[in-house]
């Protein structure tokens, strides 16, 4: 094994997707030389839709799982894989993640959370959502100055940090192809998705829009989904996983791309979408446990307060609906995974014309 140019070792071997269990099994050889190869099992993870996921370990000791990643197909188009290593040495730093055991040419190996993953009812779970309210709080209050240490980037980003949402959000529409070539999809396409054009205004628009709410820029996971919050209910903790998208950005991104997430991937349903009740709850709980990450227990939290980051978290809801139906529409046209990324995206850009107006019509409280 070599080094990756830091301390993360990187074993010279690819995987293919389809012999996974072959190609885990020599990274194994590296990293676990003392496993009996004969005792040793794989279990495949299908919840991803970026990339292949499977967890190899002795049998009869799951709990010592090393977790092995094989990047999905082009996804370095949209994915900056130094970046993503920078943040699970961040996140593991800060008690945030796991630790990132080895490289290997086209993925990553790393320690295994044990628990499950959420779904679209546990997340709502009165105590569950409390926890991941605390992780979430937990994550943002990482100083700037620590984020820039481990992200080798120049000091004057921890004073006048920089959000990646613009960056980014930007680069998946200039990747957004411009037609497909099955007809079917191509059908699809024109039908329900706006010309690149009407997109790039929409896109401006609201930059400008959300650009002056004076969201506070923090360490963002940006892709807070059901299945990447494990909980464990032997400690009674919710842990965070895949830091891939990982980045400086908008705290109110965050919880508004969060709270997306209760509607689901395979069946989605933006009926579940957080009411203002639930919210103003939850927000109320992140905002407790931000003093407690900070320092600042005996800072009381004001009404008006409260209502400022409902209000950026609704209008920034939005953009993770932009965001991500970019990304799908990026997949549909470069992903093998057998997932409808053009449905998705249809459906994700829907739900952002369905709220654009009400959202953009809620104002800061003075």
């Amino acid at each position: 094994m070599s080094s990756a140019g830091t301390d993360i070792p990187c074993v010279n071997i690819t995987v293919d997707p389809n012999e996974a269990k072959t190609g885990a099994l020599e990274i194994i050889k590296h990293l676990r030389p003392e496993w009996l190869l004969d005792k040793v099992e794989l279990r495949t993870f299908t919840e991803g839709i970026t990339n292949f996921l499977c967890g190899v370990f002795l049998d009869g000791l799951p709990n010592d799982t090393v977790m092995v990643r094989i990047y999905g197909e082009k996804t370095d188009l949209i994915i900056d894989r130094e970046v993503e290593m920078k943040n699970m040495r961040l996140l593991h730093a800060a008690g945030c993640g796991p630790p990132l055991y080895c490289t290997f040419n086209n993925g990553i190996c790393y320690a295994y959370l044990p628990g499950v993953p959420l779904d679209e009812q546990m997340v709502r779970d009165n105590h569950i959502s409390r926890l991941i309210a605390r992780e979430m709080a937990k994550l943002h209050s990482i100083p700037l100055e620590t984020v820039q240490s481990f992200m080798g980037t120049e000091k004057a980003s921890a004073v006048n940090p920089q959000p990646c949402l613009w960056v980014k959000i930007q680069k998946y529409l200039d990747l957004v192809p411009q037609s497909f070539a099955d007809p079917q999809k191509q059908q699809r396409y024109m039908k329900h998705i706006k010309p690149k054009a009407e997109l790039q205004k929409e896109l401006n628009e609201m930059r400008s829009c959300l650009e002056g709410l004076d969201s506070p820029v923090v360490f963002c996971h940006n892709d807070l989904l059901c299945k990447n919050i494990i909980y464990n209910k032997q400690y009674d903790t919710v842990s965070c996983i895949d830091y891939e998208y990982g980045a400086l950005n908008y705290e109110a991104f965050d919880i508004g791309n969060h709270f997306c997430e209760y509607a689901g991937i395979d069946e989605v349903d933006y009926t579940r979408y957080p009411d203002k009740a639930y919210q103003l709850s939850w927000l109320k709980m992140y905002l407790e446990y931000c003093k407690q990450a900070t320092g600042k227990p005996d800072t009381p939290i004001t009404d008006t307060q409260l209502e400022r980051l409902y209000v950026q978290v609704n209008k920034f809801s939005l953009m993770a609906h932009m965001f991500w139906g970019f990304w799908a529409l990026i997949q549909s046209d470069v992903s093998a995974i057998d997932f409808d990324y053009l449905g998705y995206a249809i459906t994700r850009l829907n739900e952002y014309f369905a709220r654009k107006e009400k959202c953009l019509a809620l104002k800061l409280p003075h």
